[in-house]
């Protein structure tokens, strides 16, 4: 006897054979599994979004896969993504269709709609009040060129607190309804879209910076040997000088010059040691790159005026007239005292534009004077006049050049270390050190002991010594060097 075949469903009160596909509870494990589907095909999006995200390098890779991601997890016909551009142009910068029997009708509508919204804001000044005033009629133009046709929603572009753009998505099924959830994702892919965008600005900035930095360690290399790497050799007097900037190119300038091209040839002469020196030094208002800029120019000006044997006051004269325009057109003027040194007198002829006068302690008398002439700074000033002055230096006499960094610098409490200071640690050092180093060091130190810890000064801080050797015996003006 043949067994029977099992029912392939079941019967209702009427006999008839019911389905299983076509009951209450099939139908909804088949619901519970799409959606089950539809949230894995999210996740798998959103994840591979994520991982785009950290692994593209180039940020127009990465704002390619926008569009395409915002459709297919609202599971809507398309999406476009429009930013604001730096310059104030609005930009549609990537489309995707998922059919392309539309695709070239909605590229028209929304490069109408960047326009129409680019022509009415392209006054408005900057980009951020065409971001702040642009969302608003962008959207209006965006539902206006693509027309009833479509269900449109879109969510700004948020990076540092500004709108950079906008992220569209569309479809045309008239069933496709703009549902919470299907908002959030879209504004989910626009925040990734954002963390993209500044990520990539932040990688820019850092480039930048580190270029910057390598142009700055560049330049402070170059103004370091602009400065004087070693002392010149000039009868009776000892030299010592320190410059420390606030930032790694700095606006402080000092030197010391010969006099005559031979010197220039043979710098290391007997008869060179013999020759008058210049000695300079400066400060530009300002720091920084520009500052050195400036520096520079003047250290070659000033080179160059030298050699052509002028008078202290009649070089200042030309350097203002030289550079006033240039001084003017950058809204940066210089300090500058100059003076010449000749050591078979051991007279000291100088001229001051409007720098922080030196200081000379006179052995014999322990006292201080300032090295002072009228003159204005250069570049300020075309019709301004400069004078000049001369003063004998004896045996164990110092002259101090500086610049206003090292008495303005300020400690914790607001002190600044002031002349005053600077004049009595002058006046200690010069009856207790011997050699030009020793007070320069003794100088430094006590800044530093007076700034507090590691703090540094906030300014350029420079220091010259130049000190008369006291033990100079004179057969000067025979030409001949004095006995060992």
């Amino acid at each position: 006897m043949t067994a029977a075949p099992m029912p392939s469903g079941s019967s209702d009160l009427t006999g008839q054979e019911t389905r299983p596909e076509a009951t209450p509870a099939f139908a909804l494990r088949e619901l519970v599994a799409r959606l089950q589907r539809e949230q894995y095909k999210i996740q798998d999006l959103l994840s591979s979004l994520g991982f785009a995200l950290r692994s593209l390098n180039n940020l127009n890779q990465f704002l390619e896969l926008i569009p395409m991601i915002a459709s297919r997890v609202t599971d809507a016909t398309g999406g476009a993504l429009v930013l604001f551009r730096p310059d104030g142009q609005v930009r549609l910068e990537r489309l995707h269709c998922q059919s392309n029997q539309h695709c070239q009708d909605v590229k028209m509508a929304m490069e109408a709609a960047t326009r129409q919204v680019t022509a009415s804001f392209a006054t408005s000044g900057s980009a951020v009040t065409v971001a702040r005033s642009a969302m608003v009629a962008l959207d209006r133009y965006v539902h206006r060129y693509l027309g009833a046709d479509f269900q449109i929603f879109g969510t700004p572009i948020i990076v540092r607190n500004g709108e950079r753009g906008r992220l569209y998505v569309f479809s045309r099924d008239e069933a496709f309804a703009w549902t919470e959830t299907r908002q959030k994702l879209v504004r989910l892919v626009a925040d990734q879209t954002a963390v993209a965008i500044e990520n990539e600005e932040l990688t820019v900035a850092l480039r930048k910076k580190e270029r910057m930095g390598r142009e700055l360690e560049i330049g402070a290399e170059i103004q370091l040997q602009l400065l004087p790497r070693q002392f010149p050799t000039i009868e009776g007097i000892d030299l010592a000088a320190r410059c420390h900037t606030a930032n790694k190119v700095g606006g402080d300038y000092y030197d010391f010059i010969p006099t005559t091209y031979s010197q220039l040839r043979q710098p290391e002469t007997p008869e060179s040691a013999l020759a008058p020196w210049s000695f300079a030094i400066g400060d530009v208002m300002g720091k920084g790159v520009p500052a050195g800029l400036i520096m520079t120019m003047v250290r070659g000006m000033l080179r160059a005026e030298v050699l052509h044997g002028h008078s202290p006051a009649r070089i200042l004269h030309h350097l203002n007239h030289v550079m006033h325009t240039d001084l003017e057109n950058s809204s940066r003027f210089v300090t500058l005292f100059y003076g010449e040194y000749d050591p078979k007198s051991r007279q000291f002829a100088y001229s001051n534009a409007a720098h922080n006068p030196p200081f000379l302690w006179q052995a014999a008398t322990n006292t201080v004077t300032r090295l002072d002439t009228v003159g204005m700074l250069l570049g300020l000033d075309m019709e301004t006049h400069y004078y000049e002055d001369r003063v004998q230096l004896e045996p164990g006499d110092t002259v101090i050049y500086y610049t206003d960094g090292f008495t303005d610098a300020a400690n914790a409490k607001g002190e600044r270390f002031d002349e005053d200071n600077l004049i009595n640690a002058l006046q200690w050092a010069c009856r207790n050190r011997h050699s030009a180093q020793e007070i320069l060091d003794y100088l430094f130190d006590l800044l530093q002991k007076f700034l507090g810890g590691d703090r540094r000064a906030e300014d350029d801080v420079t220091l010259v010594v130049m000190r008369v050797k006291p033990e100079l015996q004179l057969s000067l003006f025979n030409g001949t060097r004095p006995s060992p």
